[in-house]
């Protein structure tokens, strides 16, 4: 018994030394002292301690870089071009990649280790995306999954974005979960509400940042949000707008809708697809439908996949995207130059991309945020 007391003591001591070893050996060999990063060709020079991953340095530094997923490498947003030579491609940044990025050495700031001077290019605007302290003022169940969420700005109390973008939640530790993460939702209030800002979040089982909102966010709570980000707004041409939306991804084009009549841009034709299953899963039909009759020129096309008898459906049926492709033909002036504006499933928006580029818009022509 005493000598397996003592091998149990020995093989604790050895365990307890190898560790350390690991530590002090993690310290020295991970230990790449300050490092430069340059952006965009001198505009702006950080100092920093090497070793931490690009993405999480650059918001150290108070320069933010958009990440739909936190920055686990699965959505592929914090795409930056690197200049310099920090190694070949990883296999974890590869999939999110297509060929042309790696050609122009575009890597995902949140897999790229920073070790040594680096040089990198991003977007001017990402200069003004900043941290905003608010409290949730409202929150509303808009339907059996997706919640209104409304939150007062306080530091700073006012923000200015362009309708369509979206802004990052800085979720809380919970439950198991044990850090602050990161996850990113369309804003769905118009530019001109600058003191508050309006999110639509559908709960998606085992969700970090859903099921925190559907579950123990509450009214008069505290939150951090960061942005704004994103590409999807509306272009400034004449071409007719043809907007697909489908469950939580009505928030943007909400936006945009609204911000468009409120700036009296109302001389394009705007064609709303919103697709669901059946009546339980629309909302803000009433909004929609009013603005219908304000503007001659917008056309709001709710569809229902799956009706139920007891909803009583006299609209569209079937897959969104059947509907889309029959309005195309049969509605639609097919002499007119057109644009996509899509929100939704990654599933979704590309079924939609192929029923747009076969009724003629080219691809360069169709904008979406496609979340992870």
């Amino acid at each position: 018994m005493n000598a397996i007391l003592v091998a149990s003591f020995i093989i604790g001591g050895l365990s307890a030394v190898l560790a350390a070893m690991i530590v002090v050996v993690d310290s020295v060999v991970n230990n790449y002292g300050e490092v430069k990063i340059d952006i965009n060709n001198g505009k702006k020079e950080l100092k920093v301690n090497g070793g931490a991953p690009l993405l999480t340095t650059l918001s150290e530094q108070g320069i933010f870089i958009p990440s739909a997923c936190g920055g686990r490498g699965s959505c592929g947003a914090c795409k930056v071009k690197v200049l310099s030579d920090i190694g070949p491609i990883l296999p974890t940044e590869a999939p999110l990649l297509d060929e042309e990025e790696m050609k122009q050495n575009i890597r995902l700031s949140c897999q790229v280790k920073v070790k040594s001077d680096i040089a990198i290019e991003i977007p001017e605007e990402l200069f003004s995306a900043k941290i905003f302290k608010g409290v949730v003022e409202k929150i509303n169940d808009l339907t059996y999954d997706i919640k209104e969420v409304k939150i007062k700005l306080v530091e700073p109390n006012e923000i200015e974005f362009k309708a369509g973008q979206y802004m990052q939640l800085v979720i809380p530790p919970y439950e198991k979960i044990n850090e602050y993460t990161q996850r990113a939702y369309s804003i769905a209030s118009s530019p001109s509400q600058k003191d508050s800002i309006e999110f639509f979040i559908r709960l998606v089982p085992g969700g970090i940042a859903t099921t925190y909102v559907h579950k123990y966010l509450k009214e008069n709570d505290q939150m951090e949000l960061v942005g704004p980000f994103g590409e999807f707004y509306m272009r400034d041409t004449d071409a007719d707008m043809i907007c697909v939306a489908g469950g939580s991804g009505l928030a943007p084009i909400k936006s945009i809708v609204a911000d468009m009549f409120e700036r009296e841009i109302t001389n394009r034709n705007v064609w709303l697809f919103f697709g669901a299953r059946s009546l339980k899963d629309l909302y803000y039909l009433d909004f929609f439908q009013d603005m219908e009759k304000k503007w001659d020129r917008f056309h709001f096309v709710p569809a229902l996949s799956e009706p139920q008898p007891e909803d009583n459906w006299k609209g569209e049926t079937g897959l969104i995207t059947d509907v889309l492709g029959k309005y195309f033909k049969e509605k639609m002036d097919q002499n007119t130059q057109k644009e996509g504006y899509l929100c939704g499933s990654p599933g979704m928006i590309n079924a939609c991309v192929k029923v747009m580029t076969a009724n003629g818009i080219s691809e360069d022509k169709i904008y979406y945020d496609k979340f992870a």
